[in-house]
């Protein structure tokens, strides 16, 4: 059984500006890294997100950022009694003929284990919950994760 799952939303900004909303960490600190994210997302480049429901900062290596089409990220997964892995996180950025981006998120390479399964279904719930907050803030400046963990 492999554990992955994908994702996706519509924001009606043009495709740049719904990259920069990922790439630029002062961007992404205001609706989703709600601790804070530090370093850009480039090729090669290991930042670090913070959130407020799951306090201490989180390291997340680049593996691909490719401007404004695709970012590839890893970083670690859930222990599960075996040691330490990482999953990997695929985003795309497509501009629709409308104006819109549509953006993708894929997050696959849990062990299939009980605890591998019950990570995957939490970080599909938080990359849900990222896309919907991009589209609140990229579309219209609201914090949706704002007061929502603290």
């Amino acid at each position: 059984m492999e554990l992955r799952f994908k994702v996706a939303a519509r924001i009606a900004r043009p495709v740049a500006e719904v990259y920069e909303a990922v790439a630029d960490p002062a961007r992404l600190s205001g609706y989703f890294t709600t601790g804070g994210a530090k370093g850009r997302l480039e090729t090669g480049a290991v930042v670090t997100w913070d959130f407020a429901d799951f306090p201490g900062a989180f390291p997340v290596q680049v593996i691909e950022a490719t401007a404004p089409s695709r970012i590839v990220l890893r970083w670690d997964g859930t222990e599960d009694g075996q040691g330490p892995y990482q999953t990997t996180v695929t985003m795309s950025f497509e501009p629709l003929e409308d104006g819109r981006t549509l953006v993708r998120i894929e997050e696959e390479g849990w062990r299939p284990t009980q605890a591998g399964l019950e990570a995957s279904y939490g970080n599909c719930q938080g990359w849900t919950q990222m896309l919907s907050a991009m589209k609140a803030y990229v579309e219209h400046g609201l914090n949706l994760r704002e007061g929502m963990y603290a």
